[in-house]
C-alpha cells in the first residue's frame, strides 16, 4: 500500500515537472550564419542568417535576420527577410518584414509597410490539426485552399451580374 501511493505520487509529480519545465529559446545571433535545417519542439529566435528549412513551435525572426528556406511552425513573427514558403497557424509580418514566397496560414496579420511578394492562402483548421507540424513534406499544391465566396458580398455579386448583362429585377415600392 505504501509503495502504491508512493509510485503514484512519483508519476504524477513527474508529469507535472515535465509540463512545468520549458526550455529556453534557441537563439541564432546576428553574427552567426547557419547552413542546414533547424528542428525544434520549442522556440527559436533568429537574428543571423540561415540557409535551410526551419521546423519549430514558435519562430521569431529579428529585423536583421535573413532566411532562405521553408518555415513550418505554429507561430511566426517576422521582422526580417525570408525567401521561401511559410506554413504556420499564426503569421505576423511587422513593418520591417520582407517576404518573397507564399504564406499558408490560419491567421495572418500584416503591418503597414511590410513587403510581401507571393500568395497568401488560408489553410483550414482541420488540415492543420490533421498534419500538425508534419507539414514540411507537403507542397503548396497539396494544401487545401478555402475558396472566397463572392455571393456573400452582394455588391460583388451585383457588379458581376452587371458585367455579364444579367441584372436582377428592381424592387419598386407600392407597385
Amino acid at each position: 500500500m505504501f509503495s502504491k501511493t508512493n509510485s503514484k505520487s512519483k508519476s504524477s509529480s513527474g508529469n507535472a515537472t515535465e509540463a512545468a519545465v520549458r526550455s529556453a529559446p534557441s537563439i541564432i545571433s546576428a553574427d552567426m550564419r547557419v547552413t542546414g535545417n533547424l528542428d525544434s519542439d520549442g522556440e527559436i529566435q533568429v537574428d543571423g542568417s540561415i540557409e535551410g528549412d526551419i521546423r519549430t513551435k514558435i519562430l521569431l525572426i529579428g529585423q536583421g535576420a535573413e532566411i532562405k528556406g521553408e518555415i513550418v511552425a505554429d507561430s511566426v513573427h517576422v521582422h526580417g527577410t525570408i525567401h521561401g514558403q511559410i506554413k504556420a497557424r499564426s503569421v505576423v509580418l511587422a513593418k520591417s518584414a520582407h517576404i518573397v514566397g507564399d504564406i499558408l496560414h490560419e491567421h495572418l496579420s500584416i503591418e503597414k509597410g511590410a513587403f510581401l511578394e507571393g500568395h497568401c492562402k488560408v489553410i483550414s483548421k482541420s488540415a492543420m490539426q490533421k498534419d500538425g507540424l508534419n507539414l514540411v513534406g507537403n507542397k503548396t499544391a497539396d494544401a487545401p485552399v478555402v475558396p472566397v465566396n463572392n455571393v456573400a458580398n452582394p455588391a460583388v455579386a451585383l457588379n458581376q451580374s452587371a458585367q455579364s448583362g444579367h441584372l436582377p429585377p428592381k424592387k419598386t415600392i407600392g407597385a
